[in-house]
């Protein structure tokens, strides 16, 4: 995916909301996209979209993208699943792929009982998990999440977690913009931020999880033949050798379902000999 000398303004005489916007990602990328508030961080992803056409450069996409809006619309004529089964089909799914995939989304979430729920019905929080799910169940080549985090609890906020760091496991390109400057910490490739002037910048990478940073679960695992373990592991695990062709990798919580479902799919597939859940010593 790449924005070459992008800008954007509303208007001719409007002030320029990006400007020289460079940007090239690639294939299994996770960006963070930082900036103050009303910075043009939503314009960014919108003008990604496809959503908005760029005043001045181009916008090169490699293939479908997927969204997630700041504000979703609740007042849509649908229920949950049938909301999720269209936009299914939107992307190109055949309706028994849309069906199934609503119905596993929904079920990932904990709303699977809202199904036949209108919109206009749900609770807030619940209907940011269907604005969500909307996004992931095509598993487009790009996912854009603008500050989709926003209105989820903390369950809802790690299967969010998980599934950005699935996508780029597989090979999507995932942009991102949230609150919370430890967001998918030692996950992201890159991470820039939008200047008052309109320009994209590098900005400070986030770090890790420190020790000390909550609960961690070590997950003990067995290589045949001594290969390397997939690279990008969900979580950035700290890898400890034991006996023979044993490691321990040890991952922030939050992150071990993304990590044990790489580990267990992932080119080679490694035996699980064990998996804790501890508290960090502080």
């Amino acid at each position: 995916m790449e924005l070459a000398a992008v800008g954007k303004r509303y208007g001719r005489r409007g002030r320029w909301i990006l400007r020289g916007v460079d940007l090239a990602v690639g294939p299994g990328e996770l960006v963070r996209i930082a900036g103050a508030n009303g910075s043009g961080k939503s314009t960014l992803l919108r003008l990604v979209a496809g959503i908005e056409r760029p005043t001045a450069g181009r916008v090169v996409r490699p293939g479908a993208a997927a969204y997630v809006p700041e504000r979703f619309p609740p007042a849509l004529p649908f229920d949950a699943a049938s909301y999720l089964q269209r936009v299914g089909r939107v992307h190109g799914l055949s309706a028994e792929s849309a069906r199934r995939r609503a119905g596993e989304w929904l079920d990932r979430f904990g709303i699977a009982d809202r199904a036949g729920t209108p919109l206009s019905r749900l609770s807030k929080g619940t209907c940011q998990k269907v604005a969500v799910a909307q996004a992931l169940l095509a598993e487009a080549r790009v996912l854009l999440l603008d500050e989709a985090w926003t209105g989820l609890d903390p369950e809802a906020r790690a299967v969010l977690d998980e599934a950005a760091a699935e996508r780029a496991a597989d090979g999507g390109t995932v942009l991102f913009v949230d609150h919370d400057p430890a967001r998918l910490a030692g996950l992201t490739s890159a991470a820039y931020r939008v200047g008052a002037d309109g320009a994209l910048r590098p900005a400070e990478q986030v770090e890790p999880v420190p020790d000390g940073g909550g609960p961690v679960t070590e997950i003990e695992v067995d290589v045949p033949g001594g290969s390397p373990l997939p690279p990008r592991l969900p979580g950035a695990p700290r890898p400890t050798p034991l006996a023979g062709t044993a490691v321990r990798l040890t991952v922030p919580a939050a992150h071990s379902d993304a990590l044990l479902r790489r580990l267990l799919l992932g080119c080679p597939a490694v035996r699980v000999l064990a998996v804790r859940r501890r508290e960090e010593e502080r």
